[in-house]
């Protein structure tokens, strides 16, 4: 598609506009499929590289774009998605907020609270959208288990415990260039950090946190976080990127458990299992296959036509980077695990 068809397009066209901002392989592995399906009209993509785009483009029936500030000057685009490296998402969706466009940021969003305050406060002065995405809550068997706690399924619950572990990668990659925003904690640990923050209350603090660092990558390579709220729940985060696979959280209460095998990262046709252990009998549960990024995708298209919808999102991402930072930063003073 060329760039000069994107207004006839539109035109006939009453879904809101996405354009991408960067062709990361998370983007192209997991995200234009799921957008296609959702309510949104996938308009551009845009890169550094020119060849790079309009390799992605071809295959994503879209227009290629050099450079990201020109896709937020084309006209048609609503909204964007930013899954850049970590340490450019700041810049970009205040670039893209302030070009008038909702913005759905990879995790994690940005390194501190007060950043994450600061685009949410130019969000909501320019009537938009920004959240972050965390594309495991948009699976159904989140859901479920949270139904299962409220309705007691597991008596009080007393405790959670996440883990996210994967095993190491090229040493070139990303995820290990500190100036990059690299790292286990900001990899791997958000994830079970934010799934803690769904059964944890507002008053979810970090009573510890330690990481261990690997000096020949300067970056942590593994760690673990301790929360807790004034109900006396609790929270054990760990994660790593020198381990054996493992995406899982578990929750124990006084009258039983409840495991998610499963929790982070199933494939598109999967169907999770759920064990609700209860006294000397456990309960397996099916879960649905879903596609956890056309959740994402159509959630966040809710949030752009609604603006009732944003501010969920954006106090999820306000308190997300806020113990994030104070995770890092009582590993920091305190020492390595």
């Amino acid at each position: 598609m060329e760039i000069d068809n994107l207004t006839p397009v539109l035109e006939n066209e009453q879904r809101a506009g996405i354009g991408i901002i960067g062709c990361a392989d998370i983007a192209v592995r997991r995200a234009l499929p799921a957008i296609h399906g959702s309510p949104f009209r996938l308009m551009a993509v845009a890169s550094r590289s020119r060849e790079k785009a309009e390799g992605v483009a071809a295959a994503a029936g879209c227009a290629a774009v050099e450079g990201y500030e020109r896709l937020l000057d084309l006209p048609g685009i609503d909204a964007v998605y930013i899954p850049l490296p970590n340490s450019e998402h700041a810049v970009w969706a205040r670039r893209a907020l302030e070009a008038g466009k909702h913005v759905l940021l990879e995790k994690p969003a940005v390194p501190a609270e007060e950043t994450a305050r600061d685009l949410v406060a130019l969000a909501e002065k320019s009537e938009l959208a920004v959240m972050e995405n965390f594309a495991f809550l948009r699976h159904p068997q989140h859901a479920r288990a949270q139904a299962l706690v409220a309705d007691g399924a597991i008596g009080q619950l007393r405790s959670y415990t996440g883990s996210f572990g994967i095993p190491p990668t090229d040493p070139s990659g990303i995820k290990y260039q500190a100036d990059l925003g690299g790292g286990a904690l900001w990899e791997v640990g958000c994830y079970p950090v934010r799934a803690a923050q769904e059964y944890l209350g507002a008053s979810a603090r970090v009573l510890g946190a330690g990481l261990k660092f690997d000096p020949r990558l300067g970056v942590d390579v593994a760690g673990a976080a301790l929360l807790g709220d004034d109900d006396g729940v609790t929270a054990h985060c760990s994660f790593g990127l020198s381990h054996g696979y493992r995406s899982a959280y578990e929750l124990w209460g006084s009258e039983g458990r409840l495991v998610l095998e499963w929790a982070f990262t199933p494939s598109v046709g999967a169907r999770p299992v759920l064990r609700l252990q209860q006294k000397d009998r456990e309960t397996q549960i099916l879960a649905p296959a879903a596609d956890q990024f056309l959740g994402v995708f159509t959630t966040f298209h809710d949030a752009v036509r609604d603006p009732a919808a944003r501010a969920e999102h954006h106090g999820d991402l306000v308190r997300q980077a806020g113990l994030m930072a104070r995770i890092r930063a009582h590993a920091l003073t305190e020492g390595p695990c």
